[in-house]
């Protein structure tokens, strides 16, 4: 059992290529890919931060050392904006990294799954409950709501058991996601009997797409420690959850509010664009410029 149900830790997977995006990725990570003026991977740590979560663990790969920059102390840049009067920005570039968030990295050295990268980050883990956010899938809540993942942990906490983010998603597109299935509880929640990754249409036993945050137990760490590899020649995170259900209760959550896939190009322009319009600086102005456009 783990020695505490608060949830306190999240696992970043950040190791991937970002090849959807090249040739803006081949030297620069795709999680630091800004939409508007903040990186993709700020969105999630944000996003964990907001949900109560404090100590923040990133799977990285080679060539990643710009996301280990971005949560350092910039000595040179914050000396100059300080010295220049520039109160605002210095608050800005302080506040990235808050004094009482913690930054911690491990490599995951071969490309093998996203079940393995979660795997990597075991020994810093430890035996507690945690976060997976995946930056590529940038998520809003709903306006003056809670953020998705302070969703889910409020689930957590009145469940106790494992939350999986969820959204119904078309048919001809279940080939993309890890697919649940099991008994309604609710408008939102679901207790999950089968999960299945990407499977075909024919096969999947619903629409109920797995978005890009979960909370786990970690008894999730032996099941994906033991599972053989699955869909692609790679140790998945579903298969390693689908295992754990046998043993724990899992539930899914149908989430309030808005996810951008960012992994793609379309839905990082929307995110842009929408995310734009909504910022307090340039929304406005913004607004008025696409009114000009002959669309």
């Amino acid at each position: 059992m783990p020695t505490s149900t608060r949830i306190r830790k999240a696992v970043f997977p950040v190791a991937g290529f970002g090849t959807r995006f090249l040739p803006a990725t081949k030297a620069q990570p795709k999680e630091m890919l800004p939409v508007v003026d903040k990186p993709l991977i700020q969105y999630a740590v944000e996003e964990a931060y907001a949900a109560g979560i404090r100590d923040m663990i990133f799977v990285t790969g080679r060539n990643k050392r710009a996301i280990e920059d971005h949560y350092d102390t910039a000595y040179e840049l914050e000396s100059q904006l300080e010295a220049s009067g520039k109160d605002a920005l210095l608050h800005i570039a302080r506040s990235v990294a808050p004094e009482d968030m913690t930054c911690s990295y491990v490599r995951q050295p071969r490309m093998l799954g996203l079940g393995h990268a979660v795997l990597c980050a075991e020994h810093l883990v430890g035996d507690q409950p945690f976060a997976v956010l995946l930056a590529d899938d940038l998520m809003v809540g709903p306006k003056g709501g809670e953020g998705v993942l302070a969703q889910m942990v409020r689930n957590f906490n009145n469940l106790g058991g494992s939350v999986l983010a969820v959204q119904e998603v078309p048919l001809d597109q279940v080939k993309r996601y890890g697919i649940v299935a099991g008994d309604a509880m609710g408008n939102s929640l679901t207790k999950v009997s089968a999960m299945v990754e990407k499977p075909s249409p024919e096969k999947a036993p619903s629409r109920l797409g797995v978005a890009g945050r979960y909370i786990l137990t970690p008894g999730v760490f032996d099941e994906i420690r033991n599972q053989p590899k699955g869909a692609g020649g790679e140790i998945q995170l579903t298969d390693g959850i689908a295992s754990l259900l046998k043993k724990e209760s899992v539930y899914a959550y149908a989430y309030q509010g808005t996810r951008y896939d960012c992994g793609a190009k379309e839905g990082f322009l929307q995110a842009t664009v929408e995310l734009a319009l909504a910022h307090a600086e340039v929304g406005d102005s913004f607004r008025d410029y696409l009114r000009t456009l002959k669309l």
